[in-house]
C-alpha cells in the first residue's frame, strides 16, 4: 500500500554556518562549502525536491499535495556564508530553502552584541528572498526562549517578527526555536506572533503528527560525511546516529525545567 506523501515524514536540514574557516564557536555545526555542494548534488541525483516551511505547513494544511520527494534545507542564525557559498549552489539547482534570522545578530541598524561569527547584512537577506529563499524568524538575540520571563520572550518572538516585516515588506510565516528549545508556553506566544508553523531540531524526520509548532530536524554538522548524509536524508538509522544527542537532549531538558522552577520561587 502506497502512503500518500502528504503524510509521509519528510527530512528537514538543519545547517548554520557555510564558510571554509568559521570561527571557533560555529566550526561544529558548520559545513564546508565543498561538502555543502556534494550535499545538494545527492539531493538532485536522488530525486528529491527541496520545499520551504510555509509550503510544507501549507501542504500539510490541505494546501497543495507536496512533490513526491520533499526535503526542506534550512540556515539558522544568517551566516554570511548562506549567501557567499550556499546560495550559488541553490540557484544553479532551483532548489528553495528556508533561513532563520536572528535579527538582533545581523549586521545593520538592528545589530545587538553576541553574534558568533560574520554574519548577513540586510542587503544580503533581500537578495536571499529574491531569489526565492524564504526569511523566517529565529528570535531576536538568539535566547533559550523556555528559560524567559513572559514579557522578554515575547519581546524576542514580536520583535524578530516585526523588524523581518520591515525589512521585508511581508511578516515571517515560519519560525525556528534557537536552540531547539521550546515548550508550551513558548509555541503558544510564537503561534500568538502570527507564525504558522515553528521547527524545533530533535533529529528525526518531521511527521505531519508533531504539530505545526514542533516539526523535528536533523543536524548537519561538520563531521556528517556523505555516506552518513545520505542515510539521514532517506530516514535511514537517523535514531542510532543521534543516540548520544537524545540522552544529552533529555538530561539537559530535566536541568532547564529545575532553572525554570527555581526561578518562579525566587
Amino acid at each position: 500500500m502506497t502512503v500518500p506523501v502528504t503524510t509521509r515524514p519528510v527530512p528537514i536540514l538543519m545547517y548554520h554556518a557555510v564558510a571554509h574557516s568559521p570561527a571557533r564557536a560555529t566550526h561544529a555545526l558548520s559545513v564546508s562549502p565543498e561538502a555543502f555542494a556534494e550535499q545538494m548534488e545527492l539531493l538532485g541525483a536522488s530525486g528529491f525536491t527541496p520545499v520551504t516551511s510555509e509550503r510544507l505547513a501549507q501542504a500539510w494544511r490541505g494546501g497543495p499535495e507536496l512533490p513526491p520527494d520533499p526535503v526542506l534545507i534550512t540556515f539558522d542564525d544568517g551566516y554570511e556564508g548562506v549567501h557567499r557559498h550556499a546560495l550559488p549552489v541553490l540557484d544553479r539547482r532551483g532548489f528553495a530553502a528556508t533561513l532563520f534570522a536572528s535579527t538582533g545578530w545581523l549586521r545593520g541598524r538592528y545589530e545587538t552584541d553576541g553574534a558568533l561569527d560574520l554574519m548577513l547584512d540586510w542587503g544580503q537577506v533581500r537578495e536571499l528572498a529574491a531569489s526565492g529563499v524564504e526569511i523566517g524568524g529565529h528570535s531576536h538575540t538568539h535566547p533559550q526562549l523556555d528559560q524567559l520571563a513572559d514579557e522578554r520572550l515575547r519581546f524576542e518572538v514580536v520583535r524578530c517578527r516585526d523588524i523581518i516585516a520591515a525589512e521585508l515588506g511581508r511578516p515571517p510565516v515560519s519560525f525556528a526555536y534557537p536552540y531547539g528549545y521550546s515548550d508550551r508556553r513558548v509555541r503558544q506566544v510564537v503561534r500568538e506572533a502570527g507564525f504558522g508553523v515553528s521547527l524545533a531540531v530533535g533529529n528525526a524526520l518531521a511527521d505531519r503528527r508533531q504539530g505545526p509548532y514542533a516539526l523535528r530536524r536533523v543536524t548537519v554538522a561538520r563531521t556528517t560525511r556523505i555516506e552518513e548524509f545520505e542515510r539521514l536524508v532517506h530516514g535511514r538509522a537517523v535514531g542510532r546516529a543521534f543516540a548520544r544527542d537524545r540522552a544529552l537532549t533529555k538530561g539537559y531538558a530535566l536541568v532547564r525545567r529545575s532553572r525554570q522552577l527555581l526561578g518562579k520561587v525566587r
